[in-house]
């Protein structure tokens, strides 16, 4: 299934504060302000779960990214978006929600989104969300880290810019 680029995000000033709203395919062409999620998954074992975005996706298509993300749709908030994206790419629902980590203000590398950063401990099986993710697999801090050094090009730039921040508050070796 290809993505809804009619699908109404909030658009929102500087301070975050919705100014109104238009289509994903306005939002990301005009590079207006907007709103996102992005989860970690941390396992028993403290490795971090990372998916390949689709090769379908609008933006950066084959790119890892964060183990699960997405737009906070309009009049939605972030705390939902978090709980619903979880479930949606990775039909995950653990027994406590996910954990706030920090905010993202807008800016260039996150595509003018702001952006709350969650943890999420799980274990999986994960049921991927085919046309969202191409694959996915679990990695330690030290290959990720490695990973940003020898081939950054294979990353999403949002997940490249919260990694070094994120790394240091997920607590896993």
């Amino acid at each position: 299934m290809a993505q809804n680029l009619d699908e109404l995000f909030d658009v929102v000033d500087e301070q975050d504060r919705v100014t109104g709203q238009a289509p994903r395919r306005t939002v990301h062409a005009q590079g207006l302000r907007h709103r996102a999620v992005h989860l970690l998954v941390v396992d028993r074992s403290g490795r971090v779960f990372l998916q390949m975005r689709s090769l379908a996706k609008d933006l950066f298509p084959g790119a890892w990214d964060s183990s699960a993300a997405g737009h906070v749709g309009a009049g939605e908030g972030y705390d939902d978006t978090a709980r619903r994206e979880l479930a949606e790419e990775l039909g995950c629902r653990p027994e406590s929600a996910p954990q706030r980590l920090f905010k993202i203000e807008a800016r260039a590398e996150t595509g003018q989104e702001f952006v709350w950063v969650y943890r999420v401990d799980a274990d999986g099986p994960f049921k991927l969300q085919a046309d969202e993710i191409e694959r996915g697999d679990w990695f330690t801090v030290a290959e990720i880290d490695q990973w940003l050094i020898d081939r950054p090009h294979e990353l999403a730039p949002a997940f490249i810019f919260l990694w070094p921040k994120a790394r240091a508050l997920l607590r896993v070796r």
